[in-house]
């Protein structure tokens, strides 16, 4: 969750920091800090660090005390211990030799702090950070080499965890370690970089390695050594990043997350582009098996959290339906705890934006210990869940940068679109020209999607009257039903009003208990073979006082004489509309969450990218 930067080279450090925890802090925005080695002769530790956003740290940081070519920077979201000053990272040993800074848990740091209290340590947050700080300082007494104590500390540690530590004693060097959290090395001229994730790299250089699990980096100016926990040579993985700075900045936009809604056609245009081979059948930008091995396969678990799961409740229908397989989706905290039923005829299908959510690669772990095949869907190259996966489809959405997702979620339902495809193809459910003929549907959307957005206006409108409710129902029938749960979450993570999404054929079933005079509900009522059953639900709702907002096909006249507000979109194929009726969604939860002046891109309590479980 939380967001590291460290560097090394020829320029002064702070500014560098500084716009990497800028470009970081959807990681998590607790409380900010930066250490800087200072002085040639006698190097030492200056460090200042505060709770809140970023904009905290700045306003006490001064150049002058914090001049150096050395430092690392940290934006946290908290685990262990209260968002304080006192807890905010980087942590210090006792005697200011060294300074640490950490994304995700140790899970025996409670053994560990009663340890090294029973030799005499004393503590000064509740962090489980400050443990490893402290421990690492005793290890680092046996070890004349800095790499060599945090190879020693990484063999006492359990836990998923990405670390980076400076001493003032080797003035010139980072040492960085991971197991299960991202961390991502950069080279570039003069100067070498570390962060939690490409973002906080690309404005110094494209060339990037992923450090995997039990490794262990040394960065100087002058290079990076990689080695494992017991010192062997080794590599992480590397490549090259394809979008630059501009595309992690709000280009005049008032908020990242308006920004990003709109660059959904466009996202979705690259996601699809170049998705056959030259005789016209569907690929995948990973394969590492034999494609023909998918007609044996009896089932597919869709494993994702948050807006992904609901892309992948999206793809249930299209994949059932193209390929003629049967899909369970799970959410995936909770898909190893239960024992499910994996062989290897199973396709397990992972979905996760960045890559290094937690849960989602536990589970596709999990599925690939039973020989299932595992299939991952993520806009991170090198990130840990496609290293791990038996064929991998990028979503090519770019940087996504407000922590509500948008573009992330409407590029997983044209990628995982593409895959019901592709399954469809070889299992011979489909021939290869409905294949093409399926694809082609999908390259139409962003012409479509542009109109959509084009009335915004008109959802800001909308947005005035939902922002004044205490509570909002979405409901849905088919695969509107996800759509209502993503129009809901949209709605409370950021605007904190509460919002549920429900299958509209279960209102009878208790949710229209909820119902009183002028709630508001908002209705997904496009066309397909529901949608006789949707308008029945919205005139039951009518009926006890609902005000209804309907998102309908152009030219639907049904609808409009029983909703208060009709929404349209295109007319698609029934499979498709969920990347056209959920803009409407987003933006209403976007326009609506500015009305009651919430944080739009940094909503309280939340992080972008979920690290621990």
């Amino acid at each position: 969750m939380c967001g590291i930067i460290g560097y090394t080279g020829d320029r002064d450090v702070l500014p560098v920091l500084l716009d990497g925890l800028a470009t970081l802090e959807y990681r998590g925005y607790d409380s900010a800090g930066v250490v800087v080695i200072t002085g040639s002769a006698s190097p030492e530790l200056r460090m200042v660090k505060r709770a809140g956003k970023l904009d905290q740290l700045q306003g006490v940081v001064r150049e002058d005390d914090l001049h150096g070519t050395v430092g690392l920077g940290h934006t946290r979201w908290a685990t262990h211990g209260q968002p304080t000053d006192r807890n905010a990272h980087p942590h210090l040993d006792q005697v200011g030799d060294l300074a640490f800074v950490h994304n995700g848990i140790i899970e025996n740091y409670a053994e560990l702090r009663a340890e090294l209290e029973a030799d005499g340590v004393s503590f000064l947050s509740e962090t489980d950070t400050e443990v490893a700080t402290q421990l690492l300082a005793r290890l680092r007494r046996d070890e004349a080499d800095l790499a060599e104590a945090v190879r020693a500390l990484m063999r006492r540690l359990e836990g998923q965890f990405a670390f980076a530590v400076v001493d003032r004693r080797e003035p010139d060097r980072l040492v960085a370690a991971r197991r299960g959290a991202p961390l991502v090395l950069g080279r570039a001229d003069g100067a070498n970089l570390l962060a939690s994730d490409v973002a906080g790299l690309i404005a110094h250089t494209r060339d990037v390695e992923s450090l995997l699990d039990d490794q262990v980096a040394v960065l100087t100016p002058d290079g990076i050594e990689v080695t494992d926990v017991h010192g062997a040579p080794s590599s992480g993985q590397r490549f090259t990043v394809d979008w630059d700075i501009t595309a992690a900045e709000k280009q005049g936009y008032p908020h990242f997350m308006l920004k990003e809604i709109h660059e959904q056609p466009q996202a979705i245009a690259d996601t699809l582009l170049a998705r056959t081979d030259p005789d016209g059948r569907i690929v995948l930008d990973e394969l590492r098996f034999d494609g023909a091995d998918l007609r044996s396969a009896d089932k597919v678990y869709v494993v994702a959290c948050g807006t992904s799961y609901h892309a992948g409740l999206v793809a249930k229908h299209a994949i059932e339906h193209w390929a003629g397989i049967g899909v369970e989706v799970e959410i995936a905290s909770e898909f190893r705890y239960r024992d499910p039923i994996l062989t290897p005829h199973t396709i397990v299908v992972a979905i996760s934006q960045s890559g290094e959510t937690t849960d989602t690669i536990a589970a596709a772990a999990h599925a690939r210990d039973q020989r299932a095949r595992v299939v991952a869907i993520s806009n991170v190259v090198g990130s840990t869940l496609t290293r791990e996966a038996d064929a991998v489809l990028y979503t090519r959405a770019g940087p996504e940068i407000a922590v509500a997702s948008t573009k992330a979620f409407t590029t997983q339902i044209a990628a995982l679109g593409v895959l019901a495809l592709f399954l469809a193809q070889e299992r011979r459910k489909l021939f290869p020209e409905e294949c093409r003929d399926q694809l082609a549907r999908l390259e139409q959307l962003p012409e479509l999607m542009e109109q959509v957005l084009e009335a915004d206006g008109h959802l800001a409108e909308l947005a005035e009257r939902i922002a004044r409710a205490d509570y909002v129902m979405f409901i849905g029938r088919h695969n509107g039903v996800p759509i209502a749960l993503e129009g809901a979450l949209k709605l409370k993570e950021i605007s904190y009003l509460h919002a549920e999404g429900f299958p509209a054929g279960e209102m009878k079933h208790g949710p229209i208990a909820l119902i009183d005079s002028g709630g508001p509900v908002i209705a997904i009522a496009t066309r397909g073979h529901v949608h006789s059953k949707v308008v029945s639900n919205i005139q039951e709702v009518k009926a006890r006082g609902a005000e209804v907002t309907a998102i309908a096909t152009e030219g639907d006249t049904a609808v409009k004489e029983h909703a208060d507000h009709v929404v349209y979109v295109p007319e698609v194929h029934e499979l498709l509309y969920p990347i056209l009726t959920v803009l409407p969604l987003q933006a209403i939860a976007y326009h609506a969450a500015v009305l009651l002046g919430r944080d739009v891109d940094q909503p309280r309590n939340l992080a972008k990218t979920v690290t621990v479980e």
